[in-house]
């Protein structure tokens, strides 16, 4: 008995043909036992019937095989094409079928070392033409999908599809890729290694249970926090690095505010004092910036704690509509300005400042802790009144791992929210005031404080309902 995947796709070729089975599957989806979607396998009974139960698996190969065949054809530089792929693609899933039936996997191996060889051999030029491809990436793209068909005749043909899909947009973005990688610096490069090292060589070494008083300081938890901060702010860092300057004001805040609203506003404040025909660009960039942290905390709560989303969904979105409804009508005039200005922005995942902001997390976290018990509800909005003013995040993350222990409710991690986005505000504009000026700060006003008195007036009906 050939058994069955864990995908829609592998029940539609798995069926039992040994003595005194007598097709367990069927019996146990018509019993209740197995999902509903299983019952499907039933409209391709009529192909086993008639000995054709792989075809499915075949035809899937081939689709994968014509759309990746499909780019190469319009390469002109490309020894193989739409058929060549397909013919590939067709040998891989019969090589996967005949291992199967056959109880011979190394037909699959076999299978592989031939379409290799073979595609090294047609794309041999004894001359070289210096900066000229010479296939290396077609031989690559023929074994993927050689692999890709066997993986699909095997059951596992969404998993295939979807690799499919994502090598085929590797082959077709080439341009694109180069490009971007020509325009990174070492210092990119080094932003992305220390990444890895913080995700994937520091984050398994850390113990992941809780120390400390309160159970709250859990140095597995805490990095992960980091590596989740570090990772929205390396995607925004890098969104800003190759997209900011050329698509507008408006992105450039919105990217800047990933990274950090508040370096962003300190930039831009510097920009307009230093010169008065940038005050309307500022104000632009600055209000964006902070408009996007309400995006940034809704993903941090979606990822931390999905269920808090039923009222921090609302604030949020209720606030952020207005935002930019009332920067639209303010701003829509506007022209856009050609000198833009990348701020400057310190490397979101250097260690330093990974470890700065595992240090106040994990200080947050249990002075939260501790305000909730001495002093209830009432303390820990007094926590996020006092560490809203330099860092939302922080009290964001700890007031969602104390909602996930059951130390606080949904209504009260939105109420530290927006205690804490209040603060971060009033932090902001008095940075607008003291280094942009009285114009920066008019054009700011009126938009950060609709944000937070929407925010506080959704909150406040939501607690009534």
């Amino acid at each position: 008995m050939v058994s069955a995947g864990n995908n829609q796709g592998a029940y539609i070729f798995t069926y039992s043909h040994e003595p005194g089975e007598d097709y367990d599957y069927r019996k146990r989806i018509y019993k209740g036992e197995l999902p509903y979607w299983r019952k499907r396998v039933n409209n391709f009974e009529w192909l086993q019937v008639q000995g054709l139960d792989r075809l499915p698996g075949f035809l899937s190969a081939m689709a994968i095989g014509l759309l990746m065949g499909l780019e190469r054809e319009r390469n002109p530089a490309s020894t193989a094409g739409l058929r060549t792929f397909a013919l590939v693609s067709l040998a891989g899933a019969a090589a996967a079928t005949i291992a199967s039936v056959m109880g011979a996997p190394s037909v699959i191996t076999v299978g592989l070392g031939v379409i290799t060889l073979m595609m090294i051999v047609a794309n041999y030029n004894p001359h070289p033409i210096p900066e000229v491809d010479r296939g290396t990436t077609t031989i690559a793209a023929v074994i993927v999908c050689y692999l890709l068909a066997v993986l699909a005749q095997s059951g596992s043909t969404q998993l295939a599809t979807m690799i499919a899909i994502i090598a085929t947009s590797l082959l077709y973005f080439k341009t694109e890729l180069h490009g971007a990688a020509h325009k990174m610096e070492r210092r990119d490069l080094v932003s992305i290694l220390q990444f890895a090292v913080l995700a994937f060589v520091a984050l398994p070494l850390l113990p992941d249970q809780t120390f400390g008083p309160y159970d709250v300081l859990n140095p597995h938890h805490i990095w992960q926090m980091v590596v989740l901060i570090s990772g929205v702010s390396l995607a925004g860092y890098a969104a800003l690095r190759f997209f900011g300057r050329e698509h507008g004001a408006a992105l450039l805040g919105l990217l800047g505010g990933l990274v950090s609203s508040t370096a962003t506003t300190l930039t831009y404040s510097r920009y307009a004092r230093e010169a008065v025909n940038l005050t309307s660009l500022a104000a632009t960039v600055i209000v964006s910036a902070n408009l996007v942290l309400l995006v940034r905390l809704f993903i941090l709560a979606a990822i931390v704690a999905p269920s808090s989303l039923t009222i921090l969904a609302p604030v949020t979105g209720s606030a952020l509509a207005v935002g930019i409804l009332v920067s639209v009508l303010r701003w829509r005039n506007n022209a856009a300005s050609s000198e833009l200005t990348i701020p400057e922005i310190e490397n979101p995942t250097e260690l330093r400042t990974a470890l700065g902001f595992a240090g106040f997390y994990a200080a947050v976290l249990l002075l939260t802790a501790w305000l909730a018990d001495v002093a209830g509800s009432s303390g820990v909005y007094t926590a996020a009144l006092i560490s809203g003013l330099t860092d939302v995040d922080a009290i964001t993350l700890s007031s969602l791992r104390l909602y996930d222990m059951g130390t606080l409710t949904r209504s009260q991690v939105a109420a530290v929210i927006v205690i804490a986005v209040s603060a971060n505000s009033a932090f902001k504009l008095g940075i607008v005031r003291v280094v942009g000026g009285s114009d920066l700060f008019g054009r700011c006003l009126p938009t950060m404080v609709a944000v937070v008195l929407t925010a506080a007036i959704t909150l406040w009906a939501f607690a009534w309902m």
